[in-house]
């Protein structure tokens, strides 16, 4: 049978930036939150995520004796700005789907377990990051994520892999505490531009910008629309602004080759204009919690960045996806972002719109065309 050592070994070789060993006791902890706040959670279970499932290691694999926990580090490549400007970082080399990176060191380390007699488990619905700070592996933030106690300059750049197991072996020294300095005045509640922290670590999940971007429901509230800025998938805000990963942040990186080659494929204007075919070869391999039937909220975060960033050069492409789309959603942004950047050109479509324009779509442009009369006022 293998020993501790040897899987630590194992991890070390396959370059897991670290690794912990925790109990396989279930997270009573995290259940009690859960059912006491199903107001922000409910969405969870509705989406089939099965959090509260996944609180009992046991309902993953029922001889499980103790936790594996591997952390992976990211951002040790750059990325195009181009990129970062409208995408998280976590998600521009994530190979869940094309399964030709992280995967194939998960796949190789449950191998080595099998062969030394160990079955493994990889649940998604555990509480990943609570394993990790049960086995030792680092502390939390304010804002929720976690910090690595030894890997990425201990920064919050690391994903926490949990392994369920059916052998037992002695457990890592809890490091279950929040880790931020006395000095650091929330830095990331300040900067949250949606108010989903509320700092003492908790969230509204609801409004985080991230979540607004691939689960939000229906039409961006607009009282939201200008606080998510740029994002069109995702969001660092609160990681760019903390303390504790600035060592990991002003490292000099090399460029990531395999993200600057798809980086055309995720231009603004591509993804407000793109078809399904488009989608699935270019798209959604590399951010997936969206789906081909989910092209209306793709275009509908793009036309919202092109609004936001208040450049004229994005109205010709409003106008033409305006025309083309029929999806009652995207319209309405469309018309809230040609009123946001409200030039002349913007506002001329806007007037062409109206007249054929009924409901929703009919009341965001009203709202626009008279935001633009009111600035000018």
């Amino acid at each position: 049978m293998l020993t501790k050592q040897d899987i630590i070994a194992e991890a070390a070789r396959l370059n897991f930036a670290d690794i912990g060993f925790t109990s396989a006791e279930p997270f009573v902890s995290q259940k009690e939150y859960l059912l006491k706040h199903q107001e922000e959670y409910g969405w969870a279970e509705a989406v089939g995520l099965g959090l509260l499932a996944g609180t009992d290691p046991k309902t993953i694999l029922a001889g499980a004796k103790s936790i594996i926990v591997v952390l992976q580090s990211y951002f040790e490549e750059s990325f195009p700005l181009e990129m970062e400007r409208h995408f998280g970082r976590c998600y521009l080399d994530d190979d869940r789907v094309t399964k030709d990176g992280l995967a194939l060191k998960i796949k190789a380390f449950r191998k080595f377990l099998r062969e030394g007699g160990i079955d493994s488990k990889v649940p998604f619905n555990l509480p990943h990051r609570l394993s990790a700070a049960r086995a030792g592996l680092g502390t939390f933030g304010k804002n929720c994520l976690f910090y690595a106690r030894r890997a990425a300059c201990e920064s919050s750049f690391v994903f926490p892999i949990a392994l369920v197991i059916d052998h037992e072996f002695a457990e890592d020294e809890p490091t279950v505490s929040r880790g931020c300095p006395d000095w650091c005045r929330n830095a990331c509640v300040a900067a949250c531009p949606t108010r989903a922290l509320k700092g003492d670590g908790k969230i509204d999940p609801r409004r985080c910008i991230s979540f607004l971007t691939y689960y939000g429901e229906g039409l961006t509230p607009l009282e939201l629309r200008e606080p998510m800025g740029m994002n069109v998938y995702g969001c660092d805000r609160c990681q760019n602004v903390c303390p504790r990963n600035i060592n990991w942040l002003t490292q000099q990186k090399p460029l990531n080759p395999r993200v600057s080659a798809k980086a055309a494929n995720f231009g603004l204007a591509g993804l407000l204009h793109m078809d399904k075919p488009y989608f699935v070869q270019n798209i959604w391999p590399h951010m997936f919690y969206m789906s081909a039937d989910d092209l209306w909220r793709w275009k509908m975060n793009a036309a919202r960045a092109m609004g936001n960033s208040l450049n004229p050069a994005y109205v010709a492409d409003l106008i033409r996806a305006f025309r083309e789309n029929p999806d009652e959603r995207v319209q309405c942004m469309i018309a809230w972002a040609l009123g946001r950047i409200g030039n002349k050109e913007a506002m001329a479509g806007l007037e062409e719109f109206s007249g054929d324009s009924t409901g929703m779509v009919k009341e965001e442009i009203e709202q626009a065309m008279a935001g633009r009369v009111k600035s000018e006022e």
